[in-house]
Parts: structure tokens; sequence; C-alpha cells
């Protein structure tokens, strides 16, 4: 009942009544990115698959500007992340334009993060359960160590979060993302690490 009923309804009524309260924070942080980032924007947008797999886009604040070098080439994440990019991430405030993705039923407020559609041949068929529901802005993975565990445990986090799905398991990572946003715990501001595909195929190539 929760899972297929409920959970959508919840989530739609809970984004529709903080979007309300907190649209005129969503727009004083746009103008401060909006020139912070020199031009670059306030916001973008990215292809990631969703229940079934079916693509949406995602959206998100952007933290960082569209510098390039002499070449022409983006620079490294690193020198493109502003100050004020920086915040956003480390306060989780970059995530929030994702609840007009909950409003249109691309995602839910709790589920397994999207991930690359480049990934999608890569998932176990277990790891493959995280398709089965709408990813969520924050999910059992990301209270449990976020981009600080490897990509075997952060996937395994996401089937066992499918299977057991419930009304209280939502809102135990509710309350453990509020706890770990006041505390900063778990945040990585600039991601390191290889691509789960690239990963995977180095790893099957060395066997």
């Amino acid at each position: 009942m929760y899972r297929k009923y409920l959970k959508r309804w919840l989530d739609f009524v809970i984004v529709f009544c903080v979007l309300a309260v907190i649209w005129p924070i969503l727009l004083l942080v746009t103008l401060w990115l909006h020139f912070a980032n020199k031009g670059a924007g306030a916001f973008f947008t990215q292809e990631r698959p969703g229940r079934n797999g079916k693509i949406f886009k995602v959206i998100k604040f952007k933290s960082m500007t569209d510098e390039r070098d002499a070449d022409g080439n983006l620079l490294p994440d690193a020198c493109r992340l502003t100050k004020v990019g920086r915040f956003v991430r480390a306060t989780s405030v970059d995530e929030l334009p994702q609840l007009i993705n909950v409003l249109k039923g691309d995602m839910a407020l709790i589920g397994p993060r999207p991930l690359l559609p480049r990934y999608l041949p890569y998932y176990t068929k277990r790891e493959q359960l995280r398709h089965t529901v709408r990813p969520g802005i924050t999910g059992w993975a990301q209270v449990n160590g976020r981009n600080n565990v490897c990509w075997d445990e952060r996937l395994e986090l996401d089937a066992w979060y499918v299977e057991h799905l419930s009304f209280f398991l939502d809102v135990k990572i509710v309350l453990m993302t509020v706890k770990n946003v006041i505390c900063r715990k778990d945040v990585t501001v600039v991601v390191k690490g290889q691509f789960l595909d690239v990963e995977r195929r180095n790893k099957q190539q060395s066997k």
C-alpha cells in the first residue's frame, strides 16, 4: 500500500508545501549563483535513468563556472568550483531544485540516487533492483556513507533499501539525512575516484 500509492502521494503533498515556504530562499540562491558562476547560469540539467530505466533530466543548482583553458577545454572541477558552489554543496542546497523532479513524478524524496545512464550495462541483476522504484533526493546509501563507500557497497545498500522499503524506513532516512546535513557528515565537495563503468571494465580486463 505504502510502496504503490501512499509514498507518491505523500511526496507530492510534502514537496508542494515545502516549495510554497522556501521559494524565496531558492530565488536568492539562484541570483547568488548566477553572479558567482560568472554568467554560466544557476542551474544545470543532466540525463539520468529513473524508474524502469526511463531517462529524465535531473535539475540541480550549478556550483561551477564554465571556465576553459587556452585550448577550449573545461578546467578541472576543483578549479571551476566557486566559494558559493562549495557552500551549496557542503550544505546540500544544490539538491533542492530536484524537488521539482519530485513534483513531476520523476523522483521521490527517498530512494536510490539517480546515477549516470552510461552505468546501465554494468549493474548486476540484484543491483538493477534500484530501477524498480523512483530514484530519490536522499537514500539509504547516502545516510550510510554517501560517496565515501565503494561502488559495490553503495549499490548493495540501494538494493537492500528496495527490498525493505517501508514508511518507517523512509522516516528513519529523513531523520538521518537531517542529522548528516547539520553535522556535514560524509559530505564530499569534490568527488574523487573512478566512474562505475571504468572501475568495472578495469576489473573485467584484469581477470
